[in-house]
């Protein structure tokens, strides 16, 4: 879909509803979420795996309800402790903290949620997803296991983004560049602040144009995965290589009109 004509106006109610929100996302972050929710070109649901305490799950409700997108489907456990989620200071859930996001933002009856791991909601699932949002568990097999149960759902056109993919988790790094940017079936793909995503273009993603562009991303990110392995704990020479190699990949703003052209379909 093209790129509302008010979606400045959009993306300003949205991110006010999420500096005011617990959790940890940038505001170019957020900024982002908002722009691919609104102008997204494929039909489904919006699907976030992991939610905590709600930050990133209010501004994606509050474009869906402006633009009239249906519900924001959320699933998380809510349980602690967990070796990549925020520490809950031995509070068992984060659910209630989660429930008063949304309460407080407003956006309670646009937002699906689903207390489980996402492994189980994908038991069920059998929905078109236009934007599948993940940042849960930050293991490599935990973001893999992600990516493959629910992939498979996007709609031609959908984007699949990850968190926290120029952080030091070795899941969400090694799951972009190899299953996603390494694959045919995704087209345009980039980086806003910690943000990996692409979309999902079976058609025209093996296009020598295409490949070539989200491989030479891959080349650059591809950089980070020794050190990621490593874990969060990096020092010295090693903390040092990381930065050198994050700064070398693409991940500032983001211009919106830029991006809904580079995303359509017509």
């Amino acid at each position: 879909m093209p790129l509302p004509s008010d979606f400045p106006a959009a993306c300003e109610e949205a991110w006010e509803r999420v500096r005011n929100a617990p959790g940890f996302l940038t505001e170019r972050e957020a900024r982002f979420l908002a722009l691919v929710a609104a102008a997204t070109p494929a039909r489904g649901v919006i699907l976030e795996i992991g939610s905590f305490k709600g930050k990133s799950t209010v501004g994606l409700a509050s474009v869906a309800a402006r633009y009239d997108l249906g519900t924001v489907v959320a699933v998380d456990p809510f349980t602690a402790p967990s070796s990549t989620d925020p520490n809950l200071h031995g509070r068992p859930s984060s659910y209630q903290d989660f429930a008063a996001t949304l309460t407080q933002a407003g956006v309670t009856e646009h937002v699906e949620v689903h207390r489980v791991y996402s492994r189980d909601l994908a038991r069920r699932w059998n929905r078109p997803i236009r934007f599948l949002w993940i940042d849960g568990d930050h293991t490599f097999n935990g973001a893999k296991e992600d990516v493959d149960l629910f992939t498979p759902f996007l709609a031609q056109g959908g984007i699949v983004a990850l968190h926290d993919v120029l952080h030091s988790f070795e899941g969400p790094i090694r799951v972009f560049v190899e299953d996603i940017l390494g694959s045919d079936r995704y087209g345009p793909a980039g980086c806003c602040g910690s943000i990996g995503w692409a979309q999902y273009r079976p058609r025209d993603g093996a296009s020598p144009s295409i490949r070539a562009a989200r491989l030479a991303l891959a080349r650059r990110a591809a950089h980070l995965i020794p050190l990621a392995r490593r874990g969060q704990q990096l020092r010295g020479l090693a903390k040092l290589r990381y930065q050198l190699y994050r700064a070398l990949v693409p991940h500032g703003d983001v211009d919106a009109a830029a991006w809904a052209e580079s995303v359509s379909l017509s």
